[in-house]
């Protein structure tokens, strides 16, 4: 079971490691305002959203979280993943180039070799800035690959608290739950993930092997 789970928690972590260069190479090449961008967004033409989308991620708000988010429903594959892409990037920006300076190291820290340093480096990026929501994630993410999960619940909850729209946080619980073997809970917060950004495959693979464990536990105790 904890190979199963070892094995599918990795897939997620890669699965977070999105390509963002479509979104990136758009973002460079748009020149519209964050208020056009806005406007945009609800295009009928899915081109023009993901270049709302695009916009977004470069001079968005923590606020345009909620309107970028609904188009991780949206009917086109390739809008969804722009905006799946368009929300890491706009997470991962602070506001304050030195803080953003501090996040690209600890980002380039995070490997076996360099896990502890890492966590050092966010950790000074929460002193500094406790408000910037992916700092707490990025560690969140650093102390599960080191097997300290509570500690990794509590920044999760850090997370939650600055951006309730974190899908990437609801399913660090759910891995999180899922070692600790309690599948109800692992299940809970993979599903609520799911209804955020149903597009996460790593995520829904989680869900159905927490549901078979639930039922085989509640089948040994008949």
């Amino acid at each position: 079971m904890k190979t199963r789970v070892a094995c599918l928690a990795a897939a997620l972590s890669l699965a977070m490691l999105l390509p963002w260069d479509l979104v990136a190479q758009t973002a460079r090449g748009t020149s519209l305002s964050r208020e056009a961008a806005v406007r945009q967004i609800e295009s009928a033409r899915p081109q023009q959203r993901v270049e709302a989308l695009a916009a977004l991620s470069r001079r968005g708000r923590m606020e345009d979280t909620e309107l970028m988010a609904r188009r991780l429903q949206d009917q086109d594959d390739g809008v969804r993943d722009a905006a799946e892409s368009a929300l890491w990037i706009l997470w991962s920006r602070s506001g304050d180039a030195g803080i953003d300076a501090l996040f690209k190291r600890g980002m380039e820290q995070m490997n076996p070799e360099q896990a502890e340093a890492a966590v050092a480096t966010f950790s000074e990026i929460i002193r500094l800035k406790p408000d910037f929501a992916e700092g707490w994630n990025k560690r969140a993410t650093l102390l599960f690959h080191l097997g300290r999960f509570q500690e990794s619940l509590s920044d999760c909850d850090e997370v939650m608290r600055r951006n309730p729209h974190h899908f990437g946080a609801l399913a660090g619980y759910g891995q999180i739950f899922a070692h600790l073997q309690e599948y109800e809970k692992a299940l809970e917060y993979f599903e609520r993930a799911l209804r955020i950004n149903p597009n996460m495959h790593g995520v829904k693979v989680n869900r159905e092997l927490m549901r078979k464990l639930i039922a085989e536990k509640a089948g040994r105790a008949i």
